[in-house]
């Protein structure tokens, strides 16, 4: 297994951080990587930072696969990333996300998927580009989306792909608070830390309850699904 992903842990934290030296994309090999990190958290106890490389959370996607055209690769691919935003959306533990740069397409999906979401300062961007890009939305990420958003920013972000820079990000509700570059990672941890005192499994009933629907929608979506820009 490569190491696009890596964990380590501090306390009752898990932190995993995303690093392929390039755009972070969710290619095949990182989406299995982040998955075989994601094993090894635990599901009854602490808390979960995820973060990216300096400057760059991630920019979504791997679009070489997409526009290889290899099909099955791109469908491979696609799924592995839907189901891995369905569990990161529905895991048992608290997870926060330490936005560490710009945060697109997917980037800023995985993101979403988070219970906690700090970004930094400085000129990082936070975008759904799909339809700037030729590309529509499937339910079971807009499912994500709409449960994220301020309902105010909604259109323009989704419907107008609108760039939303980091300080305007928490109006939109992408982002929970920035911070200095440099308190990123002391402030996820901090958060974390806190979030791991709750309970299980009384934290998981909860959020079960609330994401039950939800849940069943993204399911649905993902058994129907196809590539991004790719025509049914």
């Amino acid at each position: 297994m490569s190491d696009l992903a890596t964990l380590t842990k501090q306390g009752e934290v898990s932190i995993i951080k995303l690093d392929d030296g390039k755009a972070n994309a969710f290619s095949f090999d990182m989406l299995e990587s982040l998955n075989a990190c994601l094993a090894d958290v635990p599901k009854d106890s602490g808390s979960l930072v995820i973060t990216g490389r300096e400057g760059l959370f991630s920019a979504g996607f791997d679009l070489k696969t997409l526009a290889s055209g290899d099909v099955e690769a791109a469908i491979k691919m696609t799924k592995l990333g839907f189901n891995t935003l369905l569990d990161l959306y529905s895991f048992p533990r608290p997870i926060v996300a330490a936005v560490s740069g710009h945060a697109v397409a997917l980037g800023i999906f995985v993101t979403c998927c988070c219970d906690y979401r700090i970004g930094i300062e400085g000129k990082f961007i936070c975008q759904a580009n799909e339809v700037r890009n030729n590309m529509d939305i499937p339910v079971q990420i807009m499912e994500i989306v709409r449960d994220r958003l301020d309902k105010k920013h909604f259109y323009k972000a989704i419907y107008h792909a609108e760039v939303y820079p980091m300080h305007e990000a928490v109006a939109a509700g992408y982002i929970d608070e920035i911070v200095p570059s440099d308190q990123l990672m002391d402030k996820a941890i901090e958060k974390a830390e806190d979030l791991a005192t709750l309970g299980h499994p009384f934290y998981k009933n909860t959020k079960d309850v609330y994401q039950k629907d939800i849940v069943a929608k993204i399911k649905e979506g993902i058994e129907g699904s196809r590539p991004p820009g790719v025509k049914s």
